[in-house]
């Protein structure tokens, strides 16, 4: 693995977790999306995989501070969390009888949720704002890392 494969992969998973944030859009915008394509489980979206596996390597530059790796894994939990009381007003909710699932009604969210799921996604996206601002810096001091340190860490 080089600079430019960490560095690939880096861009990949934050362009995740910025379709994630777009598919929260979606839902609180009245399209239909699909419960389990936004996961709740910080670990199991694919940002989380990347930064729970190989995003870890990253620990080791010697120009990253701890606290940066502390912090978008913190950033990263508090969307989770806020990401959750939006799932609650759409997902956890009473289910349609038999005729709304045979006629494929959807469960509709009253306006006074709609409006509250609207004010968890204002602040989704302040902090989805404050972690990809962390990513870029990352980004950069892994762009400023010599490739012959690149290699010793791995």
């Amino acid at each position: 693995m080089d600079k430019e494969h960490i560095l690939e992969h880096l861009r990949a998973a934050k362009s995740a977790h910025i379709k994630w944030v777009q598919k929260a859009k979606l839902l609180i915008n009245g399209i239909d999306v699909k419960e389990d394509s936004i996961p709740v489980d910080s670990t199991e979206c694919k940002f989380g995989q990347w930064f729970y596996a190989e995003g870890q390597i990253l620990n080791a530059l010697s120009n990253n501070p701890v606290e940066c790796m502390v912090k978008i894994e913190r950033l990263h939990f508090n969307l989770h969390d806020v990401y959750m009381n939006i799932f609650n007003i759409y997902f956890n909710r009473p289910k349609g009888g038999f005729f709304s699932k045979l006629f494929g009604q959807k469960t509709t969210v009253e306006d006074y949720e709609a409006d509250k799921a609207r004010q968890y996604y204002a602040n989704l996206e302040i902090i989805s704002k404050e972690l990809v601002e962390e990513l870029n810096r990352l980004e950069r001091r892994l762009i400023a890392v010599p490739e012959e340190r690149i290699k010793q860490l791995i």
